[in-house]
């Protein structure tokens, strides 16, 4: 009898249609609330997707999982409340929680410690300590409407101790370098360790998860400059790891952020699932990506209720050419700036990597984009290079001409210059190991605007080294703003076309958010693990702010 390997999530939501995804350990007919469909093949590995109609709208609909006619979810012994499946009324309010980065860890001491207790420690999971809150208070009737989880869901290149132990039993290329996933079966491994823990599975069965990578499900510093490209695209094994991670990265992730009908339409997936085993069909359309240069096909756009959510993919669409630097090409931008139009009651715009940093981190990576591109002369560029590089400065404000696109496109929906504002704006991002909340401002004389923000809750469990958050906390701070802006207009940086300012103190524990979007009124709120009882982890809020 088949049986479940991973799953089942529920994925992709509306008002009319569910996508349920699974993994199997072999072929056969997956059977979701009287939807039916066989599983497809990926090397060797078994997997479906299975869409869902014909729910009533509104109410909670538990559901079985059955292969081959037989049950394989609820597994026997389950303590976790029946997985659910819920319609999004598109009326209704709506609690979309979010955050990155996440290392897949044990649940016990050392790993529970925090990083100043312990070399090995990164805390206690937010995510893991969220989802047995939700069980605990009821199941599906505690659980939000969205998931969003923006990058970093998997470490290709920082493999738990437990999935070192398993590939180092595999036979691989004799190029492989160790500490990085080689193929596609040991992304899959990956995957299978970090959504297996009985209390992620129950949650992410339960509810609808969207999500989009960053670098770490790659490389470190993915794309960050020419000199990292041209260093690992020199290296035999690089395009096999990239491949194996972008070809993982669409089963696992990316497949299930689209509609049914998205899917139909891109095609890939009906070829898929056609083939014997789709591996060759698959890494023949991720084959250029390593080297590839002005397209992305990562980026999507959803309806959440009457909010417009629209995903950036910052990072394989990069061009990081020297003087003509772009984190996303022009084409890729006109669908952004389209769907980002479309009316909406909120806009709500999110990328792995934050839009606006601390004013301080801002303007020093600004500088360094101005300095490695020969503003202070080639002596300035060899030393911006390598400063980009130490101090990982590949953000939004590292990629000033896109910045200043991102800027207007802002400002012209704020102001309402074409259409309706939406009641917010609210910029969701990850990636830097610390929460804050920043607000925007626009000259005065500019007329009303919608409210317009940036959120970044990241990590659900990646702690920051003690110097490493010495080094945020000095670029959250008043007199490195206005140093870093004065070194960014020396080197002929223009002026930012709008303000910002960080309205709550950074916080820098294992936390998760939850933006409430009811009506015209949004709000935040930032919740951070408690410390200490790792048997019985709490979340306790570290701040909340309304923001309409």
């Amino acid at each position: 009898m088949p049986s479940l390997v991973l799953g089942p999530m529920l994925r992709y939501v509306d008002d009319r249609v569910a996508t349920v995804w699974v993994q199997t350990d072999a072929a056969c007919e997956v059977e979701i609330l009287g939807a039916r469909e066989r599983t497809w093949c990926v090397d060797g590995l078994h997997f479906a997707l299975v869409a869902v109609e014909g729910l009533a709208l509104g109410a909670d609909h538990p559901y079985e999982v059955r292969l081959d006619g037989e049950v394989a979810w609820p597994q026997d012994g389950a303590r976790f409340p029946a997985s659910t499946i819920r319609l999004l009324d598109p009326r209704a309010r709506r609690d979309v929680v979010f955050g990155s980065c996440r290392i897949t860890l044990p649940h016990v001491p050392p790993y529970t410690l925090r990083a100043r207790e312990h070399p090995s420690g990164h805390g206690i999971d937010a995510l893991r300590t969220y989802a047995l809150r939700a069980a605990r208070r009821g199941g599906a009737a505690a659980c939000p409407d969205l998931l969003l989880m923006l990058g970093d869901q998997v470490y290709a290149d920082e493999p738990s101790p437990a999935l070192e132990q398993a590939v180092a039993g595999r036979e691989r290329a004799a190029d492989a370098p160790p500490g990085e996933l080689a193929d596609f079966t040991e992304y899959a491994l990956a995957y299978r360790e970090a959504w297996s823990d009985p209390a992620i599975r129950w949650l992410l069965s339960t509810v609808p998860t969207t999500m989009v990578f960053d670098d770490h499900e790659i490389h470190a510093e993915w794309r960050i400059s020419q000199g990292w490209l041209d260093e690992m695209n020199a290296e035999p094994w690089f395009d096999r790891h990239i491949r194996a991670g972008l070809m993982a990265y669409w089963v696992f992730q990316h497949l299930g952020n689209l509609s049914p009908g998205d899917l139909a339409e891109a095609g890939l997936y009906d070829a898929l699932r056609s083939a014997e085993d789709a591996a060759g069909l698959l890494a023949s359309r991720m084959d250029t990506e390593g080297r590839q240069v002005g397209h992305s096909r990562w980026s999507f756009a959803r309806d959440v209720g009457e909010a417009r959510l629209v995903v950036i993919d910052s990072r394989a669409g990069r061009d990081v050419t020297p003087g003509r630097r772009e984190l996303v090409q022009d084409a890729e931008w006109a669908w952004i700036r389209e769907q980002a139009r479309r009316p909406a009651r909120h806009l709500l715009l999110a990328s792995s990597v934050p839009f606006l940093l601390a004013p301080g981190l801002h303007h020093a990576e600004a500088f360094d984009e101005a300095l490695t591109d020969g503003a202070w002369g080639p002596v300035g560029a060899w030393l911006g290079e390598r400063l980009r590089r130490r101090a990982v400065m590949d953000h939004w404000a590292s990629f000033q001409r896109t910045f200043r696109r991102l800027a207007e496109l802002v400002d012209e929906l704020a102001h309402a210059r074409e259409g309706e504002a939406p009641a917010s704006i609210v910029m969701l991002s990850g990636d830097v190991h610390h929460c804050y909340l920043a607000e925007v401002g626009f000259r005065p004389g500019r007329g009303e605007h919608a409210p317009v923000w940036q959120a970044v809750c990241s990590a659900f469990r990646k702690e920051l080294a003690p110097h490493e958050r010495a080094v945020i906390a000095l670029g959250h701070g008043a007199v490195a703003g206005r140093l870093a802006r004065r070194l960014a207009r020396a080197a002929g940086v223009r002026p930012v076309p709008f303000g910002w300012r960080v309205v709550a103190r950074p916080a820098y524990a294992n936390q998760i958010a939850t933006l409430t979007l009811d009506g015209d009124r949004s709000h935040l709120r930032i919740e951070a693990v408690v410390d200490g009882d790792w048997q019985n982890p709490q979340l306790r809020t570290a701040f909340a702010r309304e923001l309409t």
